[in-house]
């Protein structure tokens, strides 16, 4: 833990799209600083900038929205400082690091109190089915969008919870590629619904949803369930 006084801080500037060995950079400078004994250091997203390449990285254009900037911090002492600080100059190759002199006003942290247990824990394991619903995001039911639809029925069927993934690629029956690229915009990407209940309720959802669906896949499987769930400690 830092004591108070006198210290270093240390900001590294890169882009969120920069590898080392095969994984972000960001990553793996705060794998490094964790693993040298580092107090603590902090990755943030910016929401948009330019370095000196001179190029505007923002999420309003999608083609650039991977190269936003990162900036991960940390403060320590100077002897620590100059311990890591030569690894860190070798890793990043494309960026900035800057260090500064600071002062610890305040460095705290709460103790775990060594009574305190976590509350009782009970497991759950059963026997169940899990649809998975595959159809186009541009789908409609009633002037809606279909995935909208299904939810709204799933929950009026009192089905237990549902998901909804959108897809970033890929193609159906019709061999169609359903891609978003900054070149090619498809309002048509792949969704995937979720849903994992018992065998008789998920029959009626299928069946439900089946009515709903004009062009997709329905997959239902057998599951195993494991729920763990705590337990509610009495209050005094």
């Amino acid at each position: 833990m830092l004591s108070k006084g006198v210290a270093k801080k240390v900001m590294i500037y890169l882009n969120e799209d920069t590898q080392h060995h095969l994984t972000p950079l960001y990553e793996s400078i705060l794998t490094y600083l964790m693993h040298k004994g580092v107090a603590g250091a902090t990755a943030t997203r910016a929401f948009a900038g330019f370095g000196a390449h001179a190029v505007l990285h923002t999420p309003k254009m999608e083609a650039l929205a991977e190269h936003l900037p990162i900036r991960v911090e940390f403060i320590d002492s100077a002897e620590k400082v100059e311990e890591v600080l030569p690894t860190l100059y070798d890793m990043v190759t494309d960026g900035l690091i800057e260090v500064q002199d600071t002062r610890i006003v305040k460095a705290a942290m709460k103790e775990k109190r060594q009574s305190e247990s976590k509350p009782p824990r009970t497991r759950e394991a059963a026997k169940a089915k899990l649809m998975q619903i595959f159809f186009g995001e541009a789908d409609r039911w009633h002037d809606e969008p279909l995935y909208d639809a299904i939810l709204k029925q799933l929950r009026m069927m009192e089905i237990a919870g549902a998901t909804v993934y959108r897809g970033i690629d890929g193609y159906g029956a019709k061999g169609h590629s359903h891609k978003k690229s900054f070149f090619h915009i498809s309002r048509d990407l792949p969704v995937m619904i979720s849903v994992i209940e018992s065998e008789e309720k998920l029959n009626q959802a299928a069946s439900a949803v089946e009515g709903m669906l004009e062009d997709g896949l329905i997959v239902i499987s057998d599951v195993d369930v494991v729920r763990l769930v705590h337990a509610n400690l009495p209050t005094s």
